[in-house]
């Protein structure tokens, strides 16, 4: 059991404590040291120069994607590269209109003020924040009832970047109000590889160029599960090895951690299998296969789902959830007669 709950904190790509430290030491500081979102890059210099040029704060920016592919340290790498602090909050922490109105104000000019889970604002907060963010103002209500009234306070020019993984979450009026749109893909294995390789440089970890590619190829596409493969794989060698990472010790430790060549865990597997023996290769509703497998709804959808779609191992249709004969070959099991003609 302690060896499932390990794996599963090793391919969740949601940040833990533990990786905390870890990530802010490896984080890049700047847009020519951040690897792979080569639009997103190209995009971000062209408005920021820009913003710098007219001696203005850049355009509110939104950041959207699975967990783990960077949002954080572009808001951190924004910041760094307009000059500016960078004040650092999430959506469930401001629970009222005045903790957002104390945040606000305490701001200066050209800050960046960074909201993580900001499809978790709640509405009332939005409303607030609406012409905070289009006129650089605070509305304070003084008083109840008929005696109540406005006050409207200036703020400094100021800069929101919100993440979130849930786009479809965000209200349309909030959605409207960022300058700057854009969506995280997953990481091709090059980059990955890349950003492995510059993470064992910085940690002064010996590592083979065969060993990079193995782990990357584990790392489900998303550089934070890169860097925690990496660590975990060090630690292997460091107690049944000299401390150099070799492709035959990384296997060796991949094994051990029961992460397949595609970057599939234990949980992975359960989810296809339990789709092809329980329901005969789907469809099958979210709400049941969470069940099945003894998970939240929300972790198959957020964690476990959206990697499975890339690898092109399940498909979503308006009845539920089914197996492709890609899963059928990667579990090697037979798909059953009238198989294609059930997917299509």
């Amino acid at each position: 059991m302690e060896e499932e709950l390990n794996n599963e904190k090793l391919t969740n790509p949601t940040e833990k404590d533990e990786d905390s430290v870890f990530d802010l030491t490896l984080r890049p500081r700047s847009l020519s040291e951040y690897v792979g979102q080569k639009k997103i890059k190209e995009n971000l210099q062209i408005f920021m120069q820009a913003a710098k040029e007219r001696g203005e704060p850049i355009e509110h920016v939104l950041l959207y994607g699975c967990p783990g592919l960077g949002k954080t340290t572009l808001a951190h790498i924004i910041s760094k590269e307009m000059n500016t602090n960078i004040r650092v909050t999430s959506g469930p922490a401001i629970e009222r209109t005045g903790d957002l109105a104390a945040i606000l104000t305490n701001l200066e000019d050209g800050d960046i003020l960074f909201i993580d889970e900001i499809h978790r604002l709640h509405r009332s907060i939005e409303e607030v924040l609406y012409p905070a963010m289009e006129e650089y103002a605070l509305d304070i209500v003084i008083g109840k009832g008929p005696s109540a009234r406005t006050l409207r306070l200036d703020l400094p020019k100021f800069t929101i970047v919100g993440a979130t993984t849930k786009y479809s979450n965000l209200s349309s009026p909030l959605r409207d109000r960022f300058g700057n749109t854009f969506r995280l893909d997953f990481y091709i294995n090059e980059d990955i590889k890349k950003i492995i390789q510059r993470s064992a440089k910085i940690l002064g970890i010996q590592l083979d160029d065969d060993a990079a590619e193995q782990i990357s190829k584990r790392s489900r596409m998303t550089p934070r599960i890169a860097n925690r493969l990496l660590k975990r794989v060090r630690d292997y060698v460091q107690v049944k090895g000299n401390g150099k990472i070799d492709k035959e010790k990384t296997l060796e430790a991949l094994k051990l951690l029961d992460i397949d060549e595609s970057g599939l865990d234990e949980i992975d597997r359960r989810i296809l299998q339990t789709i092809i023996e329980k329901f005969k290769g789907g469809p099958v509703g979210l709400s049941t296969l969470a069940a099945a497998t003894s998970e939240e709804m929300d972790t198959v959808e957020d964690v476990y789902e959206p990697f499975l779609l890339q690898l092109g191992f399940i498909n979503r249709t308006p009845r539920g959830r089914t197996v492709t004969e890609q899963a059928y070959k990667h579990l090697d099991i037979k798909p059953p007669k009238g198989f294609n003609e059930k997917l299509f």
